[in-house]
Formats: structure tokens, C-alpha cells, sequence
């Protein structure tokens, strides 16, 4: 990889590369750019993936974390890749075992110029030296086996009380979907697999911090189906959650991917609940039937938010305020997240990650402009960001969903 350099994003907003809340470490959308903000190399796949790396590298060193610190690592890419291609990509630059537990995401669209791949980070300082360290291996088609050699894919990782699990499809063992563009079964069979794998690492979806999610989808009523899924598998009070459509999904016949984070705590030989701070002031939003899911919940000196949308205040009845109308949906969005971190008493100037879905046609201008936006509510300089833009969003009159992660 490259010398050592300090990037940044081509935003003229003061902003972090990197934050730490609690015990983890953050980095945001890193990708292949130069200290000026630009992309090294522009429509270059493999080189923005090395870039990329040594950028999120240089950025976990501020937190006096390494590659090696990684727990959960997300790359949102815009490629003609198989999700396998890029995981055996990926893991060449994570030379210790057990490997972090990679998600991936195919995208029609990337937030810059020349942009093909940006990458997200949550890591434990040490990790790797602490007693309690467990791992559960993720089965790889025969076809992609070569891509790994005699090493291990993570499908869960449990750093301390800590826990990551890799995004999945409803795909087998053999690479095959289990129930083409049945989206109800594959979002069951998604959370069982979940389940198990959290079960051999001491855990339950009880246990469940955050879950993030995708499926195809325009309308409420593609949505709710897989949604009631999905939240059969949890009981009161669950993590929160994000779940926002795609447009791009790999092998050929998946319609949804779902991941989690999750902590539990170790105790005198056992596993425990860790209980968490749960707040849900009035005015934030509610969904339109009866879900487990919270919007904003503190355990280990860390806030974790649901995806924040800008539906009516006061409601469950899913209508939109200001309908189709992307900067000003983003300042009312963002008065939801203060609004769910007072109660804590935190604000937006205390957030150490942020993940933004909004609508765009692809133009930089567009991601520029909502930047800005952002930076304008937090009030200060913007915490590590991950922007993603999406052809549309849940339907033409939601534009964006923002979820993140505070010091708490």
C-alpha cells in the first residue's frame, strides 16, 4: 500500500475522519482520495479498494487503532463484482485471524466523481488481546472457495462484548438463493441464520444493538410484508433499526440482505443481558403497526439510533412532511436525531458516526449540497459520514434515512 497520507472528502465542511464512542472506533465513507479530496484513481476498481484501505488505515490511526482493531468492516461498491470477489478482495489486507466480519453492498450509485467504492469501519482497540474472542466461520460457495485459500470467512465475530455479524442474502451453502423473490422467506431465513450464529457466539437476538437491512421496493406495502418478518424475531425491547431499498442485490434472485450488531456481556463465566438506556420522546415518529423496535438506545457509553426519516411528528401513519424535497427533509430529519438525543444529554456535535441514505440522480453537486445540510444541523464539524445515494428512496415523497452512533 501507499505512504501514509491524511485524506479527505471533496466537502468544503470541517469534518472527521474518524471518532470513538465507548470502547469502539469509528471511520466513515473512506475511500480512494487524496489529501485534496479527490479520487486518485478515477473508475479503478482495484486500486480504489488498495487506496481505500491505506486511507481507512491512516484514519484508524488517529484513534490508535490498527487494520488488525477492525470488528465490522461495510463497503458499499459500484462494480460488476460478485460480493465474494470483493470479500476475497478485501480480506488480502486483513492478515490476522479471525478476519473482521465484512458486509458488503452493491450500488447503482457512489457519492463522488470517478468513485467506485467507499468503505466503513467499527473497531475495538485490542481486541484481539482480550480473553473473551470468539468466531463463527461463514460457508462459501465451492465456486468462490479458491478466493481464501485455507482461511476462514467470519460470519460473526465477538470482540469482547462486542458483536458483529456480516450482512447476508438468503443464499445456501451452495450458493444458490433459498425462495427466488419469495421476500417474506428470505427475510425469515435470513434472521434464522442470524440466530444460530449469534447462538454460537453466546448470544440471541435479543442481544441485538442495530440492525441495518435492504430490499426491493417503492411502496408501503412491498415493504411491511418483509418488514413483520423481520420483526417476528425479536421481543420488546428490540434494537433499533434501518432498512432502506436497494436497487442492486447479488446472487440473482435475492430481494433482501439484512445484518446486526449486538452486546453481551461475559460475567464470572457466564453471558449476560447488558440492559440498555432507552428513550423515545413524543414528537419522533412512530411506524405504521406495532413493532419491538426502539429509536434510540445507550449501553457502554455509546447512543445508538434508528434510521430517521422524515415522516409526521406524533404519528404512526407514515405520511411524509415535505414530501420529495431532499434538503429540506434532511433539516427535519435531523431535528429527529437532536430530538432523540436530548434525553440523553447529547446532541448532534456528539455524534462519532453517521450513515446517510438519500435520493440523487449520481452528481457530486447533489452530495455536496447535502453535505452541507448536514454539517449545518450538526452545528460544528460533521462526524465520520457515510453517504450513500440511492436512485429513490422508500417512495418518491421519503428522500433520505439517517441513522448513527453517539458518545454516550
Amino acid at each position: 500500500m501507499r505512504a501514509s497520507i491524511i485524506w479527505d472528502l471533496p466537502i468544503a465542511q470541517t469534518h472527521h475522519l474518524s471518532g470513538s464512542a465507548g470502547a469502539l472506533s469509528f471511520v466513515g465513507g473512506a475511500g480512494d482520495f487524496d489529501d485534496t479530496g479527490r479520487i486518485r484513481n478515477p473508475g479503478e476498481f482495484d486500486k480504489q479498494i488498495e487506496g481505500a484501505i491505506a486511507n481507512l488505515a491512516e484514519a484508524l490511526a488517529s484513534e490508535a487503532c490498527t487494520l488488525d482493531d477492525v470488528v465490522r468492516l461495510k463497503a458499499h461498491y459500484t462494480a460488476e463484482r460478485d460480493d465474494w470477489e470483493l470479500i476475497g478482495a478485501l480480506a488480502r489486507f486483513f492478515k490476522a485471524d479471525p478476519m473482521p466480519a465484512i458486509s458488503t453492498m452493491p450500488e447503482p450509485l457512489q457519492p463522488f466523481s470517478g468513485q467506485t467504492i467507499q468503505i466503513q469501519a467499527i473497531a475495538q482497540r485490542g481486541w484481539r488481546t482480550h480473553s473473551d474472542v470468539r468466531s463463527v466461520a461463514r460457508p462459501v460457495p465451492e465456486r468462490s472457495q479458491a478466493l481464501f485459500g485455507d482461511r476462514t470467512v467470519t460470519a460473526g465475530l465477538r470482540a469482547g462484548d462486542f458483536i458483529a455479524l456480516a450482512n447476508r442474502t438468503a443464499e445456501d451453502v451452495d450458493g444458490t438463493v433459498r425462495q427466488p423473490d419469495d421476500g417474506v422467506a428470505q427475510s425469515h431465513f435470513i434472521m434464522e441464520r442470524h440466530a444460530e450464529t449469534l447462538a454460537a457466539l453466546g448470544a440471541s437476538l435479543q442481544d441485538c444493538v442495530k440492525l441495518e437491512g435492504y430490499y426491493f421496493g417503492k411502496t408501503r406495502e412491498q415493504w411491511e410484508p418483509l418488514s413483520k418478518a423481520r420483526a417476528y424475531h425479536f421481543r420488546e425491547p428490540g434494537p433499533v433499526a434501518t432498512v432502506v431499498p436497494c436497487h442492486r442485490l447479488n446472487p440473482q434472485g435475492a430481494v433482501t440482505k439484512v445484518e446486526v450488531m449486538a452486546m453481551r456481556e461475559l460475567r464470572n463465566g457466564y453471558d449476560k443481558y447488558i440492559p440498555r438506556e432507552d428513550h423515545w420522546p413524543a414528537r419522533v415518529w412512530d411506524w405504521t403497526y406495532p413493532t419491538p423496535y426502539r429509536q434510540g438506545i445507550r449501553l457502554r457509553d455509546a447512543v445508538w439510533l434508528g434510521g430517521q426519516v422524515p415522516s409526521q411528528p406524533y404519528s404512526n401513519k407514515g405520511g411524509s412532511i415535505m414530501g420529495g424535497q431532499l434538503i429540506p427533509q434532511t433539516r427535519f430529519t435531523m431535528s429527529y436525531i437532536e430530538d432523540l438525543l436530548r434525553p440523553f444529554g447529547r446532541s448532534p456535535a456528539d455524534l462519532k458516526l453517521m450513515v446517510c441514505y438519500f435520493t440523487s440522480t449520481g452528481t457530486e453537486d447533489e452530495t455536496v449540497a447535502f453535505a452541507k445540510t448536514l454539517a449545518d444541523c450538526v452545528g460544528g464539524a460533521l462526524p465520520p459520514v457515510t453517504l450513500v445515494p440511492k436512485p429513490m428512496m422508500h417512495n418518491p415523497n421519503t428522500t433520505v434515512e439517517i441513522w448513527g452512533v453517539a458518545q454516550g
